[in-house]
């Protein structure tokens, strides 16, 4: 009887254990997806500046330019990640096109024609995704 008794209170323990763990990790993973810190936000910003000078031969004062929007853009966005969706989604068509607008004054024509086919080909949100793939539209499995 005394050998069941401890048994169970050692499956019971255990168990106790387990179940602290994987909540101990959730909590870990959960943690580690609060977004770049500022030092990941700048690399990043000189990494898409890298690229468009090369796909579009910015000059330096262009560099300089496009680097400042890059920032300030990031900084709206970090701003806007709390909103609800609607209001966010909302917010973002305006921003989008306030970046636009100012990326046409900083880019020659030719510069601003290419930065937009560019951005199409990586789909409507910037994420990869052309056009009919991702989000359920690709090919469906027969």
């Amino acid at each position: 009887m005394k050998r069941q008794k401890l048994r169970v209170l050692a499956a019971v323990v255990l168990g106790g254990l387990i179940a602290c763990s994987s909540a101990t990790l959730a909590q870990d993973a959960k943690g580690e997806r609060k977004g770049p810190r500022s030092a990941d936000r700048a690399a990043m910003v000189q990494q898409r500046v890298d690229s468009m000078s090369k796909e579009l031969n910015l000059n330096a004062e262009q560099k300089k330019k496009v680097t400042s929007l890059l920032e300030a853009q990031g900084k709206k966005m970090q701003e806007m990640r709390d909103l609800p969706q609607e209001e966010r989604r909302t917010k973002m068509k305006g921003f989008r096109e306030e970046q636009d607008k100012k990326m046409k004054e900083i880019l020659t024509a030719d510069q601003f024609e290419k930065w937009q086919k560019s951005r199409l080909q990586r789909g409507p949100e910037g994420k990869g995704e052309r056009k009919g793939e991702g989000k359920g539209e690709g090919k469906k499995k027969s």
